[in-house]
């Protein structure tokens, strides 16, 4: 099995030991506090506690497709109870964004007839990493070992390549993977019909984007915001933040090209990568002073230093 590289660990123990290093407690999702967002379309929010994600639950007339599961079986038990609250219909589909523990290892706890969907490249990602990021999340906090104490990686059932497309019922659900970005393997869901787009972790609202892994890239970052923004969406629900419009798309983007004209222009110049730190952070973290998580400035600026 393939493991993470030297760089690869020191990112994600910066991620261990920086972004999620105070928990005042684990971090659940917030049971009983699902939001409606469509007629058919509901939001388990993440109330911007750090490793929660925002959960999609979307209702077709036939089945159901629940987006990302929480951290770990006990995450994924509340997000079928609420479920539950909503319809009986069959949870046949679980899409997962993304392989990081807070967004698809709960995916044990689903029914058996529930169908794992995620592009080959995820698949590749989870089968690379996942046990190894297990291990680095578990190091974060005893609350975040405990909810992963017991995690099996699970096969998806359905991998596709760029596209696929699910009937619900009545509600068509477009599945979407471009390039690598936060991930190898992001995925997308999108309701046509709704122009809803769940934008995973490439859509956050008012964090920095998280480029934690060395094969993270920020250049594919901007080139996957571009084709999102095709796609014409109304409503996006991000991975971590409130659910908005397709500002949001525009607000990531603002921020990646202002970060990629900045680095090109620094390394042009000729300087190194730690006077690239040294002139940038400062100046991002006072431009973006209502964002959280400033510490993955450093990130971003050192993806765009190495790609460009």
């Amino acid at each position: 099995m393939k493991v993470l590289n030297e760089k690869s660990i020191s990112l994600c123990l910066l991620l261990s030991a920086i972004s999620f290093q105070l928990f005042a407690q684990a971090p659940m999702i917030n049971a009983g506090d699902t939001r409606q967002v469509t007629k058919n379309v509901y939001v388990i929010p993440d109330k911007r506690i750090n490793l929660v994600p925002n959960i999609g639950i979307i209702i077709g007339e036939n089945s159901i497709m629940v987006v990302d599961t929480g951290m770990g079986p006990k995450n994924a038990k509340l997000v079928l109870e609420e479920v539950r609250k909503i319809s009986d219909k069959p949870i046949d589909y679980l899409a997962i964004t993304h392989f990081h523990p807070e967004h698809g290892m709960g995916a044990q706890s689903f029914p058996d007839e529930t169908r794992i969907i995620v592009p080959l490249a995820q698949k590749a990602e989870l089968n690379a990493k996942g046990q190894s990021y297990i291990g680095f999340f578990k190091g974060m906090s005893p609350e975040i070992a405990d909810l992963l104490s017991d995690i099996e990686l699970q096969q998806p059932d359905i991998a596709f390549e760029n596209k696929m497309e699910i009937d619900l019922g009545g509600q068509s659900v477009e599945l979407y993977h471009f390039s690598t970005a936060h991930t190898q393997g992001d995925m997308f869901v999108y309701l046509p019909d709704q122009k809803l787009l769940f934008g995973g972790d490439i859509i956050i609202e008012r964090f920095f984007p998280i480029m934690a892994d060395s094969d993270s890239s920020a250049v594919g970052w901007i080139d996957t915001l571009k084709q999102l923004k095709a796609l014409e969406p109304k409503i996006i629900v991000p991975g971590h933040g409130d659910v908005g419009t397709v500002d949001l798309i525009d607000q990531m983007t603002i921020y990646l090209n202002a970060v990629k004209v900045q680095v090109s222009s620094q390394k042009k110049n000729g300087a190194t990568l730690e006077q690239t730190y040294a002139s940038l952070i400062p100046q991002f973290s006072r431009s973006y002073s209502h964002w959280e998580n400033p510490e993955w400035i450093k990130n971003a600026i050192e993806r765009f230093y190495n790609e460009l």
